[in-house]
């Protein structure tokens, strides 16, 4: 697991004075990479990281020789670990650095941001334990969760062609769904469209085929972690899932944010990993001492919702649900990497591995509708009298995430968005 050290240290502070700002989700101790251009230019995408409410372009602050992001995350943990140590000197108040690098700073609202990095692959888990047996429970009363939940992570392989970044706007999916009390299926927009509250673990150096990564070496595989948005068609879902999994309920939209905070950067929110009393350890291969001690990440995971209507009155948006990811994940993100390449499977730099729909134990720490509404039978009313089973038309979702502990300067993983249009 990664360690602390100078660049954690909570008295550091950047001369980009935005970043020293009380709550400020791009602090010193933060510096998240992303892509980045000019806003309406037609240049091509850049490597950035974000400082305060600024992006420092990396090819012309002189600290990397390519603007092609995949090419940082092959490198090794170490060569990972000295970017960071140069990032954080060169951007502390005081640095010799500063007049230079003043001249590679550009405001982000100045500029187009978009997906991070090329994904050539995306996984989707099923960690969040919570939601896996609130959800089993819409489904299978008598036996919400499957037999080999506890024993195995379960993943299904999602379509890395519909991501896109924070803004996106979508069209309402269609397809077939089957009413109970129906002898055939119906064809048509999806009625019971909704969010997947998840985190996002963009895998760094690969690993050759057919040559497992064991859980011990499994992070120093890990670049980092960002906010994603599964969406999902419930009622496409519901017909078409068995016996192969879902399809059409989820190819047609992801939304990442555009920003990956580091593994080295959450050194300061690492947490144990504990099984509830009584349910079985995992098998040898997923299970160490240092998994245990510190395998999981302490991040809060809130959802906001604005309707069209709110956005004409001018009204801001509402938060849903707030909850924690060391309450929600069954699975710690080296778990799913040990188990995605213990069949010999090779990840490659830029692989995405979503964690699953992250929803805590009580009513307010859902991470999807589905479980807020109980499948549409408890509709929830907003402060201007809207109500909502499932998202309609309109309707902008959006995801924020952050970290806080005493001891150590909140970081935040910044926002992802994303607003659904009328079908086509």
């Amino acid at each position: 697991m990664n360690t602390l050290n100078a660049t954690h240290d909570p008295k550091l502070r950047s001369w980009v004075a935005s970043a020293n700002e009380a709550g400020c989700d791009f602090p010193i101790q933060n510096l998240p990479f992303g892509r980045f251009r000019p806003a309406r230019s037609s240049e091509g995408f850049r490597i950035g990281v974000a400082i305060g409410d600024q992006v420092l372009d990396l090819k012309a602050a002189g600290l990397v020789d390519t603007d092609d992001m995949n090419v940082l995350l092959a490198q090794d943990a170490t060569e990972r670990q000295a970017l960071r140590a140069a990032l954080s000197e060169g951007l502390r108040e005081g640095s010799a650095k500063q007049a230079a690098w003043s001249k590679a700073l550009l405001a982000q609202s100045a500029v187009e941001l978009t997906v991070p990095c090329r994904i050539g692959d995306y996984t989707d888990f099923y960690t969040g334990i919570h939601h896996a047996t609130t959800v089993g429970k819409l489904f299978r009363p008598d036996q919400p969760l499957m037999p080999n939940y506890k024993w195995v992570p379960i993943g299904y392989h999602g379509r890395a062609s519909s991501i896109r970044v924070s803004g996106q706007r979508f069209k309402r999916p269609q397809g077939q769904t089957k009413a109970p009390d129906a002898e055939a299926p119906s064809f048509g927009p999806s009625k019971r469209l909704d969010y997947e509250l998840e985190l996002g673990f963009v895998v760094g150096q690969g690993n050759a085929l057919g040559e497992p990564i064991a859980i011990a070496n499994a992070e120093q595989h890990l670049f980092g972690v960002t906010l994603l948005n599964d969406w999902s068609a419930r009622d496409l879902q519901a017909w078409e899932y068995q016996p192969l999994g879902p399809f059409l309920s989820k190819s047609f939209a992801s939304t990442l944010s555009p920003w990956i905070v580091t593994m080295e950067a959450l050194a300061p929110f690492r947490a144990g990993f504990e099984r509830p009393a009584g349910d079985p350890r995992p098998l040898p291969y997923l299970d160490s001492p240092a998994n245990s001690e510190a395998g999981a990440l302490d991040i809060t995971l809130e959802v906001w919702l604005q309707t069209a209507k709110m956005r004409e009155a001018g009204e801001g948006a509402v938060r849903l649900t707030r909850g924690n990811t060391t309450q929600a994940a069954y699975w710690t993100a080296a778990q799913l990497v040990t188990h995605h390449t213990v069949n010999g499977c090779n990840l490659q730099p830029g692989d995405l591995l979503g964690s699953g729909t992250l929803s805590g134990p009580k009513p307010d720490e859902a991470g999807s509708l589905l479980e807020l509404t109980l499948g549409g039978k408890h509709p929830i009313t907003l402060p201007n009298g809207e109500r909502r089973t499932f998202l309609e038309d309109g309707d902008t979702l959006s995801l924020r995430g952050y970290c806080e502990r005493a001891g150590a300067v909140r970081i935040g993983l910044g926002e992802v968005s994303g607003t659904v249009l009328a079908a086509a």
